[in-house]
């Protein structure tokens, strides 16, 4: 960790941005061994990547974001309110210009799917990089650790998401090595938006309490929209189950936040 720490953040953000696109290949790789998803697998998985996007938001996002604001001018609640929300506006504006893009009954949807994951990574590799981007001021293993969480919790939830796109392809008629390589090429929009995001803010020191919060709008919105809302569609059972893994992300991300932070 303690080498880790001597590297500059933006680099550190391409590495955790590499991390998240690796993950997203790893669920595509799903195409190798399963005709199909497994319901029970994913729900956990998804319930337990909300838990953990969750606990990242507070602590590893908007509890440093409004900290860092008692350093500026303004006061300490705007930077975060106005962050967050804007985070989310910005995540929910995307999802409705994709939208957009659906295709008609019968129009084959491989093209338009992978393009509406890739444009959806997007934000999500900015908040990884926004997260390591406060490494460059205060280069603390505390915030190494916040850092990692907020890449863990998307890496997580991008498991999932590769092999949403890799299975279909496969079930559309696609070859399983060229559902894969579509697949996870949907990811690798990750580690130049984490870069991009590190850079950005890495610059402009008063932009961090305000990328923060932001980064945390973007996370909470893809837990409460997407991740949450899948654990409940497999019936009582697999939402009990979905639920138990939203409670258990939650308790080791806090874990690691407040007993190693």
């Amino acid at each position: 960790m303690l080498f880790a720490l001597k590297l500059p953040a933006a680099v550190l953000a391409l590495l955790a941005g590499c991390g998240t696109w690796l993950v997203t290949a790893l669920g595509a790789a799903a195409v190798f061994f399963f005709s199909k998803d497994n319901p029970r697998h994913m729900t956990v998985l998804l319930g337990f990547a909300a838990g953990v996007m969750l606990a990242a938001s507070y602590w590893s996002l908007l509890a440093p974001a409004i900290a860092l604001a008692e350093e500026t001018p303004l006061p300490s609640w705007l930077p975060a309110t106005l962050g967050f929300l804007a985070g989310a506006l910005f995540l929910r504006l995307t999802d409705l210009a994709l939208g957009r893009l659906r295709p008609q009954a019968g129009e084959k949807r491989s093209r338009l799917l992978i393009l509406s994951i890739t444009l959806h990574n997007i934000p999500e590799g900015l908040a990884v990089g926004v997260a390591f981007a406060s490494l460059g001021y205060e280069p603390e293993p505390e915030k190494l650790l916040a850092a990692c969480a907020v890449a863990l919790g998307i890496g997580i939830q991008n498991y999932p998401e590769g092999a949403a796109v890799a299975l279909p392809l496969l079930r559309e008629g696609e070859s399983r090595l060229r559902s894969f390589f579509l697949a996870q090429a949907t990811g690798l929009v990750e580690p130049a938006a984490a870069l991009l995001g590190a850079l950005l803010v890495t610059l402009v020191r008063s932009l961090l309490p305000w990328a923060l919060s932001f980064a945390a709008g973007a996370m909470i919105l893809v837990a409460a929209r997407e991740l949450i809302p899948e654990c409940h569609a497999s019936g009582p059972r697999g939402s009990y189950l979905g639920t138990m893994g939203v409670i258990l992300g939650f308790a080791v991300m806090m874990l690691l936040d407040v007993a190693l932070g």
